[in-house]
């Protein structure tokens, strides 16, 4: 029996491959851990605008509400960890009146470099919205019961 030995001109090409490849690996890496990110952060915006409708709906004027919302959803999201470079919180407060509702959209605009820790010089506009209830037995004059 004859031992099997590579061909002469077949010697190096799987460290060449490796070096072919290892750049093309190392991108999709960083692809996925950037989506990854991405989906994360738009978890985090989706909790602080939740958090941010129910702030709302406790308040018992429509500044007030407006104001929570902004300062709960400003919050939520540096306790979660986002850096937002610009944030923009809208809420839909209508009548506050018990059983209404109360929509809060947050806006966040996350840089690249937040996401997949290379700086790009990018941006990305994450948004969601919302809607809590106005509970039915609360007070809506301030004073109490």
């Amino acid at each position: 029996m004859r031992a099997l030995r590579s061909l002469p001109r077949e010697q190096g090409s799987a460290a060449l491959e490796l070096v072919l490849l290892t750049p093309v690996l190392l991108l999709v890496l960083m692809l996925v851990v950037g989506i990854g990110r991405l989906v994360d952060a738009r978890e985090r915006v989706g909790d602080a605008a939740y958090q941010a409708a129910r702030a709302a709906t406790l308040a018992l004027t429509a500044p007030a509400a407006q104001q929570a919302a902004t300062s709960t959803a400003a919050s939520a999201l540096s306790r979660a960890g986002v850096t937002c470079a610009a944030m923009n919180v809208t809420a839909d407060i209508g009548a506050l009146a018990p059983g209404s509702t109360v929509t809060v959209s947050v806006t966040c605009t996350v840089s690249w470099a937040g996401i997949t820790g290379i700086s790009l010089g990018a941006h990305q506009s994450v948004t969601a919205r919302a809607t809590a209830i106005v509970d039915v037995y609360r007070s809506t004059t301030g004073n109490g019961p």
